[in-house]
């Protein structure tokens, strides 16, 4: 579904992301780990195109978007779900739910949709006229996850889901993600908790210093001395 080839994303002479070549296939979870500066989060906005890359394509569904506008990144099924949550904090949850669904215009669709999300976070149900400034972290996780899914991809990035959260807060979302995958969705997943990603995927790619340096099946990453040494604390 997602092919990177030679991407390159470089800030001035600082080379963030240095020349890297991975695939995702329809209806698997890839994990992308690697320790902070790696160029992971760098990797994902330039194929979701928040940036711009210095070289190299991607391809989405044997299309090149390396040059589409990121308003049409989503209308080509691609939905990123920022480090940091980024939710409209003087929004009520409903509306930043309406807001994933905005290049959509099949009401029904949408309506239906937004119960399958309250099914995925009931508490979002439950809080759907709070003001999403006021959620706790964990919540505004959810609503983050839940307006990427309005839009109805086929395809989540997902940038550090667990990033400040509580461990009770991290196990649920990871519950819901891997549900959303079990619902057949294809998920590229940056996690800097190395096990919980590779558990939680069928596959892996390891990035240092801007480039992929192993890759394989998930579980044999998590056998490899040189992995579990370097993100797995042992």
């Amino acid at each position: 579904m997602l092919e990177v080839t030679g991407l390159h994303v470089a800030y001035g002479g600082i080379q963030a992301v240095r020349s890297i070549t991975f695939h995702v296939n329809e209806g698997e979870t890839v994990a992308l780990i690697g320790a902070n500066g790696a160029g992971k989060t760098s990797t994902l906005k330039a194929i979701s195109r928040v940036l711009d890359a210095v070289g190299g394509d991607v391809h989405f569904c044997g299309e090149k978007i390396s040059h589409s506008a990121p308003h049409d990144i989503i209308r080509k099924g691609i939905a990123l779900v920022p480090e940091g949550r980024g939710v409209f904090p003087r929004l009520s949850v409903l509306e930043n739910l309406h807001m994933g669904a905005f290049i959509r215009d099949d009401a029904a669709g949408v309506a239906a949709d937004l119960q399958k999300v309250y099914g995925y976070f009931p508490r979002l149900k439950e809080r759907e006229a709070q003001l999403a400034g006021t959620l706790s972290g964990g919540e505004q996780q959810m609503l983050a996850i839940g307006r990427a899914l309005m839009s109805r991809p086929k395809m989540l990035l997902l940038d550090e889901p667990s990033m400040g959260l509580a461990p009770i807060m991290v196990q649920k979302i990871f519950e819901v993600i891997r549900a959303v995958a079990a619902d057949g969705m294809t998920i590229l997943l940056i996690e800097q908790n190395a096990r919980l990603a590779l558990q939680s995927s069928q596959r892996g790619y390891v990035m240092e210093s801007g480039e992929i340096t192993f890759n394989g099946d998930s579980a044999m990453l998590l056998d490899d001395p040189k992995v579990r040494a370097a993100y797995l604390g042992e």
